[in-house]
């Protein structure tokens, strides 16, 4: 992965993703400028389990799209000018010795391991993950 470097490279959770897209206020002002900033630096990521997730809540009906969920997502990719980080050997693994403790759910075990990785900060409400990254595993920023 390379990114440019001028703005703080970010990952965004699941939720974050889809409140980007959907234009929902529910960012803080500062998350939302740095969310721009990094998309306008070419430093915006997802993980691709945060795809995995929005197909499998909208199969289970917990999720509702404006549109089938392929061309929801094919439109959110082109419109939030986020890059998608691919499941790795690298990251696979990252996500099963994540030090304790951590999520038992695998898609959020995923997702920090991926930032963990890729040395990216996570834009999340997630309390769990937020108070992970307190603890000094994971950079985040709140939304």
């Amino acid at each position: 992965m390379t990114t440019r470097r001028d703005s703080p490279a970010l990952l965004l959770d699941t939720h974050a993703w889809i409140w980007l897209v959907g234009a929902d206020r529910r960012f803080a002002d500062a998350t939302l400028d740095a969310i721009f900033n990094a998309a306008g630096a070419g430093a915006l990521f997802i993980s691709v389990m945060s795809i995995w997730e929005i197909a499998l809540l909208d199969a289970r009906g917990r999720l509702r799209l404006d549109q089938p969920c392929r061309q929801w997502v094919r439109r959110a990719l082109a419109r939030s000018r986020v890059e998608v980080i691919v499941l790795t050997a690298e990251i696979a693994i990252e996500s099963h010795y994540l030090p304790p403790p951590i999520h038992a759910d695998p898609a959020d075990r995923i997702i920090a391991a991926t930032a963990r990785v890729e040395n990216l900060i996570l834009v999340t409400r997630d309390r769990l993950l937020l108070d992970y990254a307190k603890q000094g595993h994971l950079r985040a920023l709140p939304c």
